[in-house]
């Protein structure tokens, strides 16, 4: 499934905290994976005047025999660019399943690779996108450490607006279940900005109508081979609703599809998908639409 993935560092304490969660993408067919150091032009030319790259390469090395003791096969490479162009334009071109980046203090937009880069990976990729989200550890200046427990198979929860996009991205669903996913939460939200202004009175028709649909998700899993399948229908404002559950229900994956490319709007799989990424305690995969 995601048999090749990139990671993307920037050798901060951020980016270890993100490389030593990624064991639990083993669970799920990982087995290449490209650690990418992209460089802007500014960064690679104060690299060049300091004449030392050791404690550079000696820090990449350092991530690579962390992902190596997980069973994986490591290439690294650094490049120099749009750090996001160069993510989005590598995975493409060679084919990798999978993106992942990390999003530091619930923010996409405060730190240089694990903040506005991420979120222009995020907005831009046509590959899934895996968004880790780290925190500074207590007491301890520079030190991260991953929000969850990172145990990817154990708990996924799967947000939908029953769109098509949401439908494609229920498609990695079924495919995670095939892979050894232990349960499955799936999750509705009837968005209360939009309803309360005209259509409130039909909320009944709505949830029953909406229960039944996600029902039908349920069964198709089940047919998959899923052990256990919860479902939660909720009313509220879309991603505060979304990130309260991956919370109290120990989501450890979450999966909801997204516009991608640089959608503007309001849709619930566009901006609702982002605000989870910037919110979640668990890594959230956020699959593009097709195109």
């Amino acid at each position: 499934m995601f048999d090749r993935f990139i990671v993307a560092t920037d050798l901060s304490p951020a980016s270890f905290a993100v490389v030593g969660c990624l064991g639990g993408l083993k669970a799920y067919g990982a087995a290449q994976c490209l650690l990418l150091q992209c460089l802007s032009f500014s960064d690679a030319a104060s690299t060049a005047l300091s004449y030392n790259t050791e404690p550079l390469k000696e820090m990449l090395e350092q991530q690579e025999d962390i992902l190596a003791k997980y069973g994986l096969t490591v290439e690294t490479r650094t490049v120099v660019g749009i750090p996001k162009q160069e993510i989005i334009r590598i995975a493409a071109e060679e084919n990798y399943s999978l993106i992942v980046v990390g999003a530091q203090g619930r923010s996409l937009v405060k730190e240089k690779l694990l903040g506005g880069v991420a979120y222009g990976v995020i907005t831009k990729s046509v590959k899934p996108v895996l968004v880790v989200p780290v925190e500074k550890k207590q007491g301890e200046d520079n030190a991260c450490a991953p929000v969850s427990r990172c145990s990817f198979s154990d708990h996924v929860l799967f947000a939908t607006d029953f769109s098509l996009m949401a439908d494609n991205a229920f498609t990695y669903v079924e495919k995670l279940v095939a892979y050894g996913a232990r349960k499955v939460t799936l999750v509705h939200v009837q968005d209360k900005t939009k309803l309360e202004k005209h259509l409130k009175a039909r909320l009944e028709e709505f949830n029953q109508q909406d229960l039944g649909r996600l029902e039908n998700l349920k069964q198709s899993l089940l047919k998959k081979g899923a052990p256990q399948i919860d479902i939660e229908l909720c009313y509220g404002v879309p991603f505060q609703e979304i990130a309260r559950l991956i919370l109290e229900r120990n989501a450890q994956l979450v999966v909801m599809g997204t516009q991608g490319r640089g959608f503007i709007g309001e849709f619930f799989l566009g901006s609702v998908s982002h605000n989870v990424a910037r919110h979640s305690v668990a890594p959230v995969l956020l699959i593009p639409g097709l195109r």
